[in-house]
């Protein structure tokens, strides 16, 4: 999935292999690893891929803020 212009509609849906495209820094192997452990935003199986709704990755990520200490 390639995103060109920012001013696109966001998708329903995406697959954990292309979430890092829409959440920098937010890696596929974290969710997998969340998702083994019972944790992390709900995801759907459809054939062998695993999908997110973007809008609960975006509930999920603002749930857990993390904070970064200046120095």
């Amino acid at each position: 999935m390639k995103i060109h212009n920012s001013n696109r509609a966001k998708p329903l849906m995406i697959a954990r292999s292309d979430v890092g495209i829409l959440f920098p820094g937010l890696s596929p192997k974290t969710l997998a690893n969340q998702s083994s452990e019972g944790r992390g935003p709900m995801s759907y199986r459809v054939g062998r891929k695993i999908y997110y709704r973007v809008e609960e990755l975006e509930n999920y990520l603002t749930q857990y803020p993390v904070f970064v200490d200046k120095i």
